[in-house]
Parts: structure tokens; C-alpha cells; sequence
């Protein structure tokens, strides 16, 4: 039988010409053959998703919290979309009572909550942008943000101001008001008017501005946010996302689903806490919006997640693979605990439905006699209605994909997107089975091609075409605030670079195999600038060299460490550890030793959680140029440093997960 083909070329090769590299045909969605997915006309902003459902559903539960009394939380309380759109309208007119106008930057700051959602939405009713903050970008990330971007205002969760109190002082110069999500003692509040700035409790801010009558109008080409990411310095940089490119989000993944008939519609429920602040669940919140979906927020407490899940029921979920993977550990645990009978029928149940799966059954066709006796226990851990999964920010590892599409009783499609392309630019389709492994082909918005990466041994023009994943379309960001150096650096000829190596599949689905930046995610989507960890793990006196490495398959970082000579010798002499110097680097307790003096170092200088190196092996031989693993200027060959360390670097992995890293 003919493999499904799911692109179509639009576009030649293009040989390497004027010092640039040779590149693939260009490929748009087979769904898109005849040219890019139309917008829809009657869209020009994100608002017009929400005031549309608020005429279509004004009685539908839209955003939901759990009741907590006595320090237990009960069940969720809603607000309707009819009260929540009354509540936005307050806030919009309370912005600009204080004479923040159309265009202007408002910052948001805090957990997922109601109050976020409607300070964006708020924002969005006024044609102003706004611009998600969060600390996990480094120290003095926020400090930048509020400054670089010349926030108006800012919507503050009450537990984030006292942390912000010690920046204020240098961020005064735009900042008019802060609004605490909650309420406010007077102490607090007190401090934060004695540097200059208003602060306002939720209900005090709600109740500032007079009617609004007429709403500012907006175009598709206004900036709708500016979401900060890591730069290759370590300092921020601010995407430029317009009203466009949300819409265009949006759409595409209405049509997405529509493949797999799971259209999101006024009767389901997403449960929100991955971060506001990123890309990927604004994309999805707003979808969910225009469908006059309910909103349920979890607490904010990791603990509790699980627990969240299983009290609001969702029929909608979406994770980033370590969340996917924490599942498939704790499944895996309770189903090898269990009896032989029990271990066996799952077993027998897996198979069968995995090989019907691979015939090309539906998710609900493969196995409802399984689904129903063995499988509904895993479903009911999420609640026991969710119809829909979707992965996003990372690759998922093959495995726990394919035991998550046998066991959970749902549709899951994973994608591939940054916040330069407004969240997915690639999507697999869920109900098709051939497309596990891979992200899928690009979405209907955008049109895709792989660039070479000579040095890196990709050849876009091969049999089996490889290089960094280059983008155009209706979804991209128009460029990096304030930052037009950066810009021009990752746009050429109207391409937008996006660092990742990618695999065409035959069946014209793409597959990610690497990394051509030296920035990464981890397993839960958390950014690693790995050349700012690693300066910083340098500066122990203790160590000449480290090479620090990571993928988004993992949670954690490990390094291979070149030490200073004397330091080694100095720590055997003290510890009575006889032997050359190769076979001290070798022994556990060296290695455990600068390990420790590294993360202290690294935590001095203000590295995160997960910027502190798990596991380590210690090189007695410094990385050369005869070895290809440095450039005559001393930089790391990563590639090449992964291939040469590859064992080394797997050993390192599965000892620090088994607790044996030595």
C-alpha cells in the first residue's frame, strides 16, 4: 500500500551561492496546496474571540477556581463569560483612566489564574500589548523586562510583589501603577507608593474607570504581546507577536483538529497550568476562549496538580513531556507493583490495542472492550473525561508517546513551535498512527525548509534531507523589540532560522534530531542558555574546563569537567587518596567533591534549579584541537564533544536516574 503523502512542494532547492548554505525545497501542509490558510475576515484581534463568545455563550462557566476554606480547597467556582467580560470592561476603563493609550505596554506577572486572563483581556479591549513577566529567565530577567519594554502598569500576584519591591526602584521610570491580583495590606501597600508608584488591591483597580462606549479599533497588524525568552547572552529578549499571528495560531489549530473530529466546542473544559507566560498555552486558552470553552486554573502548588486534575474532570490536556513522562513513571510503577494476573492482562491489552493502533484504527475503534476494563483506570487519572491530549515545548520520547496514545483512552498529538512562530508550526495528526516520533507536517499558516549545516555534516539536498528547520508564513513573529541586530541575524530572505535541525520523513512529516543553537529546553520546557551556565561553572578555581550538555528529552544537565591539576592533587593529599592523577579523577568521591564546589559556584553567581549539574565525569585530558573537540580559539565543538563523550554522557544519565551517579 502507497505511503499517505502529508506536504506538497511549492518551491525549488536552492544550490549554495555567495558564502550561504544550499537549501531543500519548500513544503507547505498538503491541507494547504493551493496556498496558506486564509485568515478569517471578521477577526482583527484576540478580542474579537473573546466578545464573540461572550454574544454566542454569555451563561457558560469561562473561568474557574478551586473554593478554599480553612486552608482545604473544595470544588471549583466559576465565573460566567457574561460576568467575566463585565469585570474586563472595568479593567480596560481603569487602564485608560490613567492615561495609558492604545499601543502602549502593560506587564502581567504571577500564576495562571482568572485575574491573568483578564488582565490580557483587558489589555486586548484596549488595543494595548501585554507583556507576560516570569523570574525562571534569570535573576534580574524581570528588572529588564520592566524597564526594556516601558511597562504602564502591571498585574501583579499578590505573593510575587514583595519580590518585586527590590527592583522597583530602578524601573520607575514608565511604571504608573501596580495591581495586586488580590488584596493588599496597607504595609505593602505603603511601600510600594513610598518609591513613586500607585498600588492598587483587584477591587479597587476595578472600580476606577467610568464606562467605557466605544472600544478602540484594532488591525490585524497591532502587536498583541511581547514574550520575553532567553537570549544567547543570558539576557532576555522581547518576540514581537501580532494580532495576526495569534490569529493565525488559533485557526490552524481549530483545523488541526478537525482532522481528528475533536473540535473544541462550549461543552469542554481545559485545564490550565502550564505557564501564561509562554507561548504554547496562550495559543490554546485563546482557541478555547472562541469556542466558549470552560477555563478551570489549578493552584499553583505542584503538589496538588494531580489532585486539581482529578477534582475539575477536563476534557482538554496539555503537557510538555516531562509532565507526560512523570505519568507514564507512575503508571509503570503501580502496573510492576501489581500482581502476575494483573501484569500479564495489561500486557496482553497493550499489544493488542498497539497493533490495532498500527493498522490504522482510531483511538476509540482500537480496543473499547480494553479501553473500558483495563484502560479507564489511567484515564481516570486525569479525571476521567479528557477526550484530548496535546504535547508541546519539547520532543516527546517515543515510548512514553506511544504509551500514552495505548493507554489513554484519548486522542494525543504533539507538536513542534517556539514563541517565534506563535506556538506550533508543526503538528502531528492524531489519529494517525504513522506519525508517532515525529512532529508532524508544518501547519496550513506556515510554509517550511531545511537550510545545510555543513559544519555540522546536514546536507539538505541528500536522500534523507537534514538541516536547521527554516519558516515563513501567517503565525511569525514580526521581530525582536528594540532589537533589530537580532532580527536581521535570524531573518534572510524573508526565512526565519529557527536553530533546530530537522529530518524530512518520506511521508513528508518532520522529525527533530538536534540543536544548532547553544540553546535548549529541558524535558519541561525550561530554557538553558548553556554558554552563560557554563562561563559561570568556569569561574570555580577549581576547574579549567566544562563542557555542560542537556537535550529535551531530560530534565537536568550533566558536564564533562576538565580540572585544574593542583586542585585535584591538593584534595587526594588531604583525603589520603594515592595514585596519578587520572585515577583520582576516577574515583567517586573526587568527582562527587567538584561537583559540589561547582554547584556552590553556580548558585553564588545566581544559576537556577535547573542549571545545577546532576552528574559529572572528570577528563585528566584537556580537550584539544587534535581531538576536534575545541576550534583554534579555544570554543567547544558541541557536536563533536557529544560524539566523542556519547557512552560517557548516557552512563552519566542513567546513573544520576538510578541514584548511582558517581
Amino acid at each position: 500500500m502507497e505511503e499517505a503523502m502529508y506536504t506538497v512542494k511549492v518551491g525549488e532547492a536552492t544550490p549554495a551561492a555567495g558564502g550561504r548554505p544550499s537549501s531543500g525545497p519548500v513544503y507547505r501542509s498538503i491541507y494547504a496546496r493551493d496556498g496558506l490558510m486564509q485568515l478569517p475576515q471578521e477577526i482583527q484581534s484576540p478580542w474579537d474571540f473573546f466578545s464573540g463568545a461572550v454574544k454566542k455563550y454569555p451563561k457558560n462557566k469561562m473561568l474557574g477556581r478551586r473554593q478554599v476554606s480553612a486552608g482545604k480547597a473544595g470544588d471549583y467556582v466559576w465565573q460566567t463569560y457574561e460576568q467575566v467580560h463585565q469585570k474586563v470592561i472595568k479593567i480596560g476603563a481603569a487602564i485608560k483612566s490613567f492615561g495609558v493609550k492604545t499601543g502602549a505596554h502593560c506587564a502581567i506577572y504571577g500564576s495562571n489564574s482568572p485575574e491573568w486572563v483578564m488582565a490580557m483581556q483587558a489589555c486586548n479591549s484596549q488595543g494595548i500589548c501585554y507583556v507576560p513577566l516570569y523570574d525562571t529567565l534569570g535573576e534580574n530577567a524581570v528588572e529588564f523586562i520592566l524597564d526594556h519594554a516601558e511597562i504602564s502598569i502591571a498585574f501583579i500576584q499578590e505573593s510575587k510583589i514583595k519580590s518585586i519591591l527590590a527592583v522597583l526602584p530602578k524601573c520607575t521610570a514608565h511604571l504608573k501603577a501596580i495591581v495586586s491580583f488580590g488584596d493588599l495590606t496597607n504595609d505593602l501597600k505603603r511601600e510600594v507608593e513610598q518609591l513613586g508608584v500607585s498600588c492598587f488591591s483587584w477591587e479597587e483597580f476595578t472600580t476606577m474607570g467610568e464606562e467605557i462606549h466605544e472600544l478602540p479599533k484594532k488591525q490585524k497588524d497591532d502587536i498583541c504581546t511581547i514574550m520575553y525568552t532567553s537570549g544567547t547572552t543570558g539576557e532576555p529578549k522581547g518576540v514581537i507577536i501580532t494580532n495576526r499571528a495569534i490569529i493565525a495560531g488559533v485557526t490552524t489549530t481549530e483545523h488541526l483538529l478537525e482532522l481528528t473530529d475533536k473540535v473544541v466546542d462550549e461543552y469542554d473544559s481545559y485545564f490550565s497550568y502550564l505557564p501564561l507566560a509562554h507561548i504554547f498555552d496562550q495559543v490554546i486558552e485563546n482557541y478555547c476562549i472562541s469556542k466558549g470553552a470552560s477555563i478551570g486554573f489549578w493552584q499553583g502548588d505542584i503538589r496538588y496538580l494531580m489532585e486539581d486534575v482529578q477534582v475539575m474532570k477536563p476534557t482538554i490536556f496539555c503537557g510538555v513531556p516531562r509532565v507526560y513522562d512523570r505519568i507514564y513513571t507512575g503508571i509503570n510503577q503501580k502496573i510492576q507493583s501489581g500482581g502476575l494476573i494483573a501484569k500479564h492482562l495489561f500486557q496482553y491489552a497493550y499489544n493488542y490495542k498497539l497493533g490495532n493502533l498500527m493498522k490504522g484504527f482510531k483511538q476509540h475503534e482500537a480496543s473499547p472492550f480494553f479501553d473500558k476494563i483495563v484502560f479507564s483506570k489511567i484515564k481516570e487519572g486525569l479525571g476521567g473525561r479528557i477526550r484530548l491530549m496535546l504535547s508541546g515545548a519539547a520532543p516527546l520520547p517515543r515510548h512514553v508517546e506511544e504509551f500514552m496514545r495505548v493507554t489513554g483512552c484519548s486522542v494525543l498529538a504533539q507538536g513542534y513551535g517556539l514563541t517565534e512562530s506563535c506556538a506550533g508550526c508543526f503538528t502531528s495528526i492524531a489519529n494517525v498512527f504513522s506519525m508517532i516520533g515525529t512532529v508532524g507536517p508544518p501547519v496550513t499558516a506556515i510554509e517550511a525548509r531545511l537550510e545545510s549545516v555543513p559544519e555540522m555534516g546536514y546536507d539538505a539536498l541528500s536522500s534523507s534531507p537534514r538541516g536547521e528547520i527554516c519558516l515563513r508564513g501567517h503565525t511569525m513573529f514580526s521581530g525582536y523589540y528594540k532589537r533589530p541586530d537580532l532580527t536581521e541575524e535570524v531573518f534572510s530572505d524573508g526565512w526565519f532560522h529557527t536553530g533546530d535541525i530537522g529530518e524530512w520523513q518520506p511521508d513528508g512529516t518532520m522529525k527533530i534530531i538536534d540543536r544548532k543553537k547553544n540553546i535548549f529546553k529541558l524535558s519541561q520546557g525550561e530554557y538553558v542558555a548553556v554558554e552563560v551556565v557554563e562561563s559561570a561553572y568556569v569561574q570555580s578555581p577549581l576547574v579549567a574546563s566544562v563542557w555542560v550538555y542537556g537535550n529535551s528529552f531530560e530534565s537536568f544537565l550533566v558536564a564533562v569537567v576538565v580540572p585544574e591539576t593542583k586542585a585535584i592533587e591538593d584534595w587526594a593529599a588531604l583525603n589520603g587518596k594515592p595514585g596519578d592523577f587520572a585515577e583520582v579523577c576516577n574515583d567517586p568521591k573526587a568527582k562527587r567533591y567538584i561537583q559540589d564546589e561547582l554547584n556552590k559556584t553556580g548558585k553564588k553567581l545566581g544559576l537556577r534549579g535547573f542549571e545545577m549539574l546532576k552528574a559529572i565525569h572528570l577528563e585528566p585530558v584537556p580537550f584539544s584541537i587534535d581531538k576536534d573537540l575545541i576550534t583554534p580559539t579555544f570554543k567547544l565543538k558541541r557536536p563533536q564533544l557529544l560524539k566523542y563523550y556519547k557512552d560517557r554522557v548516557d552512563q552519566l544519565y542513567k546513573d544520576a536516574k538510578m541514584g548511582t551517579a558517581q
